[in-house]
């Protein structure tokens, strides 16, 4: 499948800029998907240069580029320190992290991300081995916890009428299908904004089967942990949620923004932003890939 197909990343040259690329040094890209960021990487690094692609979705072997300096490795990135020292790497130069969900899995009808299939099955899951997908949360959930899915993660106003209504209709029968979930939100959906609520919906499934905000939360803790001293993290995000996560931790080394001062009332932080001002796309990039219109860039340094 080409990188095209698969997924255009979002913000590239301003990203591989960011990650201030040693020839010799060691990258990781925890998001590989169609491994974008990765071949521009890799087109950085010298001959002694080494880059490690994470994807947890096997869709994304098909992707491995064919390069002695290159390891696939299928996994979550929650669990980035245990990979690298199974692969022999205790610290490494720069971590990319484009949190955005592939055009792959939009497009596959069979995956269930998108609004747009009327009989896909309600999955979501990145990790095709993982034991919850969308329909188990839907069907299984009590009442109180579909809201808060829907509240936190969708920032929906109506977050608790629109799981009072999946609980009823679910009584009737499972749901299961695309269809019968739009059906169900239907009456709390404006016209005018169709698109952009069922959207949200789906945002707020996908991150709850995913756990995507636990996860986002270990990548930044561990970071700190196997950045060398300069070494670069990159974050790209697609919604509020994950942006205030990312800000907060590289301003106080903890995704609450708890801020740490010494006697003197300095803050002490392991991360020092490299851009203060969140980088996003220019009018052409958005003209081009309209789905980047959303992307924030933080990029932060390691603390010598």
């Amino acid at each position: 499948m080409s990188e095209n197909a698969y997924h255009i990343p979002a913000l590239m040259a301003e990203t591989i800029s960011g990650l201030n690329i040693r020839p010799g040094g060691t990258y990781v890209d925890v998001t590989f998907g169609g491994g974008g960021h990765s071949r521009a990487i890799l087109s950085h690094l010298g001959a002694e240069g080494r880059l490690l692609g994470f994807d947890q979705d096997m869709d994304a072997w098909a992707n491995r580029l064919n390069d002695n300096r290159f390891t696939f490795v299928h996994g979550n990135f929650a669990y980035l320190k245990n990979f690298l020292r199974y692969y022999g790497v205790e610290k490494v130069d720069g971590i990319v992290a484009d949190l955005g969900v592939s055009f792959h899995h939009f497009d596959a009808e069979d995956r269930g991300f998108s609004f747009r299939f009327d009989d896909a099955p309600l999955d979501m899951r990145m990790n095709r081995n993982a034991t919850v997908d969308a329909a188990k949360v839907l069907n299984e959930y009590d009442r109180e916890a579909l809201a808060n899915v829907f509240y936190l993660y969708g920032e929906l106003r109506q977050a608790r009428r629109i799981a009072d209504a999946v609980v009823k209709a679910r009584e009737q029968e499972p749901i299961r299908l695309t269809s019968q979930l739009l059906a169900v939100l239907k009456p709390f959906i404006k016209a005018s904004a169709e698109k952009k609520e069922l959207a949200q919906v789906f945002q707020a499934l996908r991150i709850e089967v995913n756990n995507e905000m636990g996860v986002l939360k270990r990548l930044l803790e561990q970071s700190v942990e196997v950045l060398n001293p300069g070494g670069r993290l990159a974050v790209i995000t697609y919604h509020s949620i994950e942006d205030r996560l990312v800000k907060n931790f590289i301003r106080s080394g903890n995704v609450e923004g708890k801020q740490d001062k010494d006697f003197y009332g300095r803050v002490s932080r392991p991360l020092e932003a490299v851009n203060n001002k969140v980088i996003v796309p220019g009018d052409d990039e958005v003209e081009r890939n309209p789905r980047s219109r959303s992307a924030k860039l933080r990029i932060a340094e390691r603390v010598q």
